[in-house]
């Protein structure tokens, strides 16, 4: 073997597993960090039209993070993001608390969004799996998804909302998959980056998670 061929390789190994704890670490950061501003939200008793207001109004941060994701300062900013995008759950959340057994509701979407994320990000790092071959499935699929929850918006199907959701989770499933992957096959070298793309895959899971589950519960 070339020995500059596996000095390369070993560098980029390195490089790859530096990003990979980066990621993980600043994700669970955020994720903490999001658990906090939902608390926030729930016990100041955000109402629909504020929890709106903080979702969309986080797409701001979020582009901001994006923008400076090469510096320190997008460290700063993808707090703020992820803690509007936290806040914004508040009502959601005082919603399912309202339902019977709706603590235990909570844990279990919570529980099993934990055990899909995991599960799939080990499978990825394990297999070293590059499943990139995705992206063009999950990016359409996600622009139908958002079609049809506009839609739905004015139809107000619990049907469809039932779909919705259940499309929503499986398409997050594979989005965690792509986004691993690319980091293990260094598609992606920025960790705050990478950082947002499974924050957005765990949030969208549990959300729909959620969703069907306190659906099932709904008396």
């Amino acid at each position: 073997m070339n020995p500059q061929s596996s000095t390369a390789t070993v560098i980029k190994t390195t490089e790859i597993n530096k990003v990979l704890r980066n990621t993980y670490a600043l994700l669970s950061m955020t994720l903490l960090f999001s658990a906090v501003t939902a608390g926030i939200g729930m016990a100041l008793e955000f109402g629909r039209m504020t929890s709106l207001f903080l979702g969309l109004g986080a797409l701001v941060p979020l582009f901001i993070t994006y923008k400076n994701a090469e510096s320190s300062s997008g460290l700063a900013w993808i707090f703020v993001f992820t803690g509007m995008e936290g806040a914004s759950l508040g009502w959601m959340l005082n919603h399912y608390m309202g339902m019977t057994q709706g603590p235990q509701l909570i844990m279990q979407a919570l529980g099993l969004t934990s055990a899909i994320f995991l599960g799939l990000s080990a499978y990825v790092i394990t297999t070293k799996k590059d499943f990139s071959f995705l992206r063009g499935f999950l990016f359409a699929g996600l622009l139908v998804m958002l079609g049809c929850a506009l839609i739905n918006m004015f139809m107000q199907s619990s049907v469809a909302f039932l779909a919705i959701n259940a499309a929503v989770a499986m398409l997050m499933t594979g989005f965690i998959l792509y986004d691993t992957s690319r980091i293990i096959h260094g598609g992606e070298t920025n960790y705050i980056r990478a950082t947002i793309a499974l924050y957005l895959d765990f949030i969208n899971l549990f959300i729909s998670l959620l969703h069907l589950l306190g659906f099932a519960n709904d008396e």
